[in-house]
């Protein structure tokens, strides 16, 4: 069995309470408390990152919140990449993904499997 990671990753929170994608792949809607794999969805302007990008703590100096939510995440089959401070500093890279919580309560219903 895959040794599973504990990480955290910033999602856009839609009006409907949905999850969704900070920039690729946005439309699609991201479930709750299920297993995903990775996709690829190489996107004009974007570097080709074809994995889940997660942190190894809630913080992101070059992203906005607003609109936003950090979640805690499970990972599974996971690349440490060391990135700077500005960038969050330690990046997981994981072929799978389970997201388990918000750090803050929402204050709307999110999408379950």
């Amino acid at each position: 069995m895959p040794r599973v990671v504990i990480g955290w990753k910033l999602f856009r929170v839609r009006r409907d309470g949905s999850l969704g994608s900070l920039f690729i792949n946005r439309r699609a809607r991201i479930p709750v408390d299920c297993w995903l794999p990775a996709e690829s969805h190489p996107t004009k302007g974007y570097k080709y990152r074809p994995f889940w990008h997660c942190l190894a703590e809630p913080r992101a100096p070059h992203l906005t919140t607003k609109g936003r939510q950090w979640f805690q995440v499970a990972l599974k089959d996971v690349v440490v990449m060391q990135r700077p401070d500005t960038q969050g500093g330690t990046w997981y890279l994981a072929e799978s993904i389970k997201i388990i919580s918000p750090v803050f309560p929402l204050t709307k219903d999110i999408g379950l499997c």
